[in-house]
């Protein structure tokens, strides 16, 4: 627990710092916009809160606070696509999985936790859809309600399972794969931005380059081999290969999830605008780090 409050300090003190100096930095630098920076230090913020909770108290806090963050980020998920009247009865349900899904990890039922999802809801989900809702649009409403699931729920509730896998080492885990991937996503952010010159996937991601994905994977394995012995019970090896796993990931999740909100914000500028400083563009990558080092770890070590 000491571990944890002095991590969790020295992100508190970064963050203060950040705000300050993204307050002051237009009156240095008239001629650079820092909107995207202000809006993103407030979003750390509000995540900070949320994983402080998740971190901090028992399993129960730590579930219930997670559970928000999922219903948010597939709240902002639905908010980007164009809905006809028919689609509100599955986004219903699609919010009904959330607690059920929830509640399988509260009573540690691993086997239904990791197939309800992928399995069951992927099956009987369509059902609502159909009674009643005629065939317009179906294949549309139903697959991109089930990849909100996959992504926002499925992949993010591997944080709750944590502590109740481990709960000793659990809430350190979950801290170490949080800064470690959000690390991934500054240090990919601000060397793109400021010095990267060869873009990888340019419809996808105008930001991303090479330049930022290669500064971020050392960046984040550096930052793996200095705190992996603090907050985990991982041995040397397995410290590296957590950095360069989770900034690999990480990359993936980024880009897979900006495709996703440009093929479904096409024409939709004012949607564009709104999502821009939401939860959903600071929780992309740990749709797929969470899940993918959740069962690494789980397969390599035994007191997972």
């Amino acid at each position: 627990m000491q571990e944890t409050i002095w991590t969790l300090s020295i992100i508190f003190i970064a963050l203060f710092s950040a705000s300050i100096a993204i307050k002051l930095a237009p009156k240095f630098q008239k001629h650079k916009d820092f909107d995207t920076l202000q809006s993103r230090i407030k979003t750390w913020w509000g995540m900070f809160v949320i994983f402080c909770f998740a971190t901090l108290f028992n399993s129960t806090v730590s579930l219930i606070a997670i559970m928000i963050l999922c219903y948010f980020a597939l709240k902002e998920y639905f908010m980007m696509m164009k809905t006809r009247k028919s689609d509100r009865r599955i986004f219903l349900w699609a919010y009904l999985m959330i607690p059920i899904q929830f509640y399988w990890i509260y009573i540690g039922w691993y086997g239904m936790f990791i197939v309800f999802i992928p399995v069951y809801v992927f099956l009987f989900l369509p059902l609502p859809r159909i009674i009643g809702k005629g065939t317009v649009g179906f294949l549309r409403s139903v697959s991109f309600t089930q990849w909100g699931l996959m992504l926002m729920v499925f992949g993010i509730s591997h944080l709750a399972y944590f502590p109740v896998a481990t709960p000793l080492y659990g809430p350190n885990l979950v801290l170490f794969l949080i800064i470690l991937t959000q690390v991934n996503d500054v240090i990919q952010y601000l060397i793109s931005l400021y010095i990267g010159k060869h873009k990888i996937a340019p419809t996808a991601n105008p930001y991303l380059t090479w330049e930022g994905f290669i500064g971020g994977l050392i960046i984040t394995t550096l930052t793996s081999y200095f705190i992996y012995s603090l907050l985990t019970p991982l041995d040397l090896m397995f410290g590296i290969i957590s950095g360069v796993l989770i900034s690999v990931a990480g990359f993936f999740g980024s880009v897979t999830i900006s495709v996703l909100k440009r093929d479904l914000l096409i024409g939709n500028n004012k949607n564009i605008e709104s999502v821009k400083d939401r939860y959903l563009n600071r929780i992309d990558s740990l749709s797929y780090t969470a899940p993918i080092f959740f069962h690494v770890v789980r397969y390599f070590f035994e007191f997972m």
